[in-house]
């Protein structure tokens, strides 16, 4: 397996995984991933299986401690000298979950966040991944103003 940063000609391929990956509510819609790779494809960690995408993790970085619901709409509201570095979406194609393959790139996000001198990473996430994120030092903060997809979401925060 292959881990790369991203650039504009992986915007199918992310569209796609993003769409097998979430709800229509909660999937970030192809323009949007346009906007992104356009502010931040260096915060994009994909994962190919041979030249097919099967997973990445993406988001930008920020002096905002807490990942807000209009951060997923702004690309333009990356700052490459913040503090956090946020995740957006942790991603893996069905057929290849289970297999440790999310772990990789949240690892390979967390050394480079590390190296780049951020303070840490945010996320949101769900009750029944809260213990998966735990495993990767994240902090439970409770549960997050975001309304993002209609669904109930809690902020984890790993702090270097």
């Amino acid at each position: 397996m292959k881990i790369r940063t991203a650039t504009a000609a992986d915007l199918d391929a992310i569209a796609a995984v993003e769409a097998a990956c979430f709800p229509a509510a909660e999937a970030a819609p192809k323009a949007e991933f346009e906007q992104r790779l356009t502010y931040y494809g260096n915060h994009f960690w994909l994962m190919f299986d041979g030249d097919r995408l099967i997973a990445f993790v993406d988001g930008f970085v920020t002096n905002e401690p807490d990942l807000t619901d209009e951060m997923y709409d702004h690309a333009q509201m990356h700052d490459e000298n913040g503090a956090w570095q946020m995740i957006f979406g942790v991603n893996t194609l069905p057929e290849y979950r289970k297999k440790g393959y999310a772990g990789e790139l949240i690892r390979q996000a967390v050394t480079d966040a590390r190296a780049q001198g951020r303070k840490g990473l945010v996320l949101t996430c769900k009750d029944e991944l809260v213990h998966y994120y735990e495993t990767f030092g994240f902090v439970l903060e409770g549960v997050s103003e975001s309304v993002h997809g209609n669904a109930v979401w809690n902020q984890m925060r790993l702090t270097f």
